[in-house]
């Protein structure tokens, strides 16, 4: 299978999964308890994709300059900082340390 079958396949089974939703009752889509899950879950998934991407590697877990970049978003995050800020800085401080270490 080559990259562009791959591609494709993939792209044609989340396009499905979209279609899949608009088949969901409305009752069952407009259930605060299913909201609040889902508002859960999407965070939660969020989170670990930043863990892994922040502290994975091929040969296992590491600390290294993701860690103090992501501790800084969060901090900027709870401030309330803009988007774009929050990235440059975090950015910019993972290029340091990466500099001097």
């Amino acid at each position: 299978m080559s990259l562009w079958s791959a591609v494709l396949i993939s792209s044609a089974l989340v396009y499905s999964w979209k279609l899949f939703g608009y088949l969901v009752p409305e009752k069952f889509v407009s259930n605060p308890k299913i909201k609040e899950l889902a508002a859960l879950l999407t965070v939660a998934l969020l989170a670990a994709l930043v863990g892994i991407q922040t502290f994975a590697s091929a040969e296992g877990l590491s600390i290294d300059a993701r860690v103090p970049a992501i501790i800084a978003a969060g901090i900027l995050f709870y401030l309330r900082v803009p988007f774009v800020v929050v990235v440059i800085v975090a950015a910019a401080i993972a290029a340091l340390i990466r500099l001097l270490v």
